[in-house]
């Protein structure tokens, strides 16, 4: 039986020759010349002044909320309808995120749930780019501006989408990404985080370097992490960002033909970006009505037919460690028990994308006559 993994990554062009470059050089670790070249092309590529590259996703995040000013008792607003990684990263600063529902067309943040959930105590935003949709960057930026609140884009899951022709990743104070093995454009585990203000940039390369003194060595003014990106890692981005056309264009793909292919079905729905965005596909996501069988149930029959899936997120209010008396979420609730990814890589084939859709519609109706 054929299988068909949810993701996977695709080795384009030169990432072997500038790993064996590291290697043969002996320049592996936090030091070397593919780190400046990778953060340097990626600012380019964004569209921003800056960017600072970290370990992974998470160190990026909580590297650029310490950046932000963040401190305990401080309020961040985030998505509660997003990976996990969003929200404890503002827990590890000792602050508290407050969590708001999603708009039901893009599954991203409610920018009313936003206005409504500013206190005294609110220090920024976080906006997450779901599955590479955009959230409502014009709407957020105009009540963050109003309120004088920090923006900080997580744009983990979104490289190459765009707002009004403006790459997601230059709209906030800052944004970070991620690069882990399944993203788009991936260096196996790493992180970054853009932005204009060369300040804030200073602050993060101390922060994400043990604090050490960038003019004096040994010299710690500040309590840092060793969140540093490896130049090999950093080796594997630049040829990974090298080759970024053919890796968006290759998504831009595999979403038209899952939508063709599942044009006409009655009750399932997609992802819909907000007005002026450009979504990029990282996962393509699917959700259904009550016409259909559980989802579940679903992701078993499509995993016996070698499709693996997954499921939508756990809202976050949801987990153990985020549950409060009285938290209701209904859209974000609602999507995530019925929503599901399906495959979604460089090298999938419209013949793989004809073969998962036609064994979900055979799903559909094989299900309901059993039940």
């Amino acid at each position: 039986m054929k299988k068909i993994p949810i993701a996977q990554p695709a080795f384009l062009g030169n990432e072997k020759e500038y790993v064996k470059d590291c290697m043969d050089t002996q320049w592996i670790s936090s030091i070397g010349k593919y780190i400046s070249q990778f953060e340097e092309t990626f600012a380019r590529w964004c569209g921003t002044r800056y960017a600072v590259s970290c370990c992974n996703g998470t160190a990026a995040l909580h590297v650029a909320l310490l950046a932000l000013g963040v401190k305990p008792g401080d309020e961040v607003i985030v998505p509660t309808l997003t990976f996990v990684a969003t929200v404890n990263a503002v827990t590890m600063c000792g602050a508290v995120p407050v969590f708001v529902d999603s708009e039901s067309d893009s599954w991203n943040i409610d920018p009313k749930g936003i206005e409504r959930a500013i206190t005294p105590k609110t220090k920024g935003i976080i906006p997450v780019h779901l599955y590479g949709y955009p959230a409502d960057m014009e709407v957020i930026a105009a009540i963050a501006k109003s309120h004088k609140l920090f923006i900080l884009e997580d744009a983990a899951e979104a490289h190459g989408a765009e707002v009004n022709d403006r790459k997601v990743g230059a709209w906030g104070t800052a944004a970070i990404f991620s690069f882990f093995g399944n993203k788009i454009l991936t260096t196996g585990e790493g992180g970054m985080v853009t932005t204009d203000d060369p300040a804030l940039a200073t602050e993060l390369k101390l922060i994400r370097s043990q604090g050490q003194d960038s003019n004096r060595r040994y010299w710690f003014p500040v309590v840092g992490y060793n969140y540093r990106m490896t130049n090999i890692a950093a080796a594997i981005g630049l040829a990974q960002i090298e080759k970024v056309d053919a890796h968006l264009n290759s998504r831009r793909a595999i979403d038209h033909w899952y939508r063709k292919h599942l044009s006409g079905v009655e009750g399932i729905r997609f992802q819909t970006p907000p007005r002026g965005a450009q979504p990029i596909c990282w996962l393509f996501t699917v959700g259904f009505d009550n016409s259909w069988p559980q989802r579940d149930a679903i992701m078993e029959s499509l995993g016996r037919a070698g499709i693996e899936t997954r499921p939508v997120f756990y809202p976050i209010h949801t987990l153990p460690p985020y549950q409060k008396p009285g938290q209701l979420f209904p859209v974000a609730e609602r999507l995530a028990a019925s929503g599901m990814n399906l495959p979604t890589w460089h090298g999938l084939t419209e013949a793989d994308v004809i073969f998962i859709c036609k064994t979900l519609k055979e799903i559909k109706g094989s299900l309901r006559i059993a039940a």
